[in-house]
């Protein structure tokens, strides 16, 4: 089968579409013939493992073999399942992150029942399903940490990301009044995703207007907990999913815990199979809707991870891996 692998950490040119042996499903296990992927942040982190923290779970050097095929999220159908697998039968078409061992830009991948892994949305196409999981379950992993609901204001920058589209969309959710802060041509998008108001971080500093908020969400990383303390009520949150050295955040998580009546949060996120089934929910609800950026094809990765790491993305860029059949709405 084709898979992209990459044998060394680097920028983009170090991956490459390789055939590979199609993998076996174990008892528990459920075989999936991938139709759709992305490219994200996590993918990209990985794969340069810019911040060297992630080699500790990657491999210091190199990295380890399980984690040779790139890819987390996806959606697709099952080819097989093991003899102890209940909940899926082969043609069923599912959508979730491959979390453990990466693995999903290839034409098959094997996933443990118990995985994020769920029955795919009625309603929606292969590549809008492969589109939903990371951005959400990364964002949701901070949302329900501030305990978000009705007459909490919270401030989300880079609101037109994966994650920015997201945590739009899931405050609106949960009833919070949302404030987003976006560049000038994704003023309307934002606002269409639920936003209360939408400030373009090209013409005005959120900073300076005096407003604070109950919680400041920084889904890109380019903040610092110095910057938008002030825009904090007191007894405010402000998380931010960077893990590099510029933000310092799980340091300062730690100190601001115990000093201070305001707070940096640094979540861990976890990936979990009910979070999934809650996206489902969400999406056939009508209450959250995948935003696609860009599709390559799974040939052209390189060139998809060079736009991801530009910084420019709207929402979700998508790999197409097996767009012959089953790609329209279901």
């Amino acid at each position: 089968m084709r898979a992209v692998v990459y044998d060394s950490y680097g920028p983009a040119e170090v991956l490459r579409l390789e055939e590979v042996e199609r993998p076996v499903p174990k008892d528990d296990e459920v075989l999936i013939k991938v139709h759709a992927s992305t490219v994200n942040r996590t993918d990209t982190d990985l794969r340069s493992a810019e911040y060297f923290i992630s080699r500790f779970f990657t491999g210091l050097v190199r990295p380890r073999r399980k984690l040779r095929i790139t890819g987390t999220e996806l959606s697709g159908e099952v080819e097989a399942a093991g003899v102890a697998v209940t909940e899926f039968k082969a043609g069923d078409r599912v959508f979730g992150v491959s979390a453990k061992t990466a693995g999903a830009h290839a034409e098959f991948v094997c996933l443990p029942e118990s995985a994020p892994l769920a029955h795919m949305p009625s309603g929606v196409s292969f590549e809008e399903a492969a589109a939903v999981p990371d951005g959400v379950i990364l964002a949701l992993s901070y949302l329900r940490r501030v305990d978000l609901r009705k007459g909490k204001t919270i401030l989300i920058y880079g609101a037109s990301g994966s994650i920015g589209t997201a945590a739009v969309q899931l405050s609106r959710h949960f009833d919070a009044d949302v404030t987003a802060v976006s560049d000038t041509k994704h003023v309307e998008l934002v606002a269409s995703l639920g936003a209360d108001r939408v400030i373009d971080h090209t013409k005005d500093d959120f900073t300076k207007s005096g407003e604070l908020y109950d919680v400041i969400f920084d889904a890109v990383g380019k903040l610092s907990f110095k910057r938008v303390k002030g825009s904090l009520k007191p007894g405010g949150i402000y998380g931010s999913t960077d893990l590099g050295p510029y933000n310092q955040n799980p340091f300062l998580a730690l100190w601001t815990k115990w000093i201070g009546d305001k707070k940096l949060l640094f979540p861990i996120p976890r990936y979990t199979k009910k979070d999934v089934l809650f996206l489902k929910e969400l999406v056939e609800a009508g209450k959250y809707r995948a935003v696609i950026d860009r599709s390559y094809p799974l040939e052209d990765v390189v060139e998809a991870n060079r736009y991801v790491e530009t910084g420019q993305k709207t929402g979700n860029v998508v790999l197409t891996v097996s767009p012959e059949r089953g790609t329209g709405p279901v």
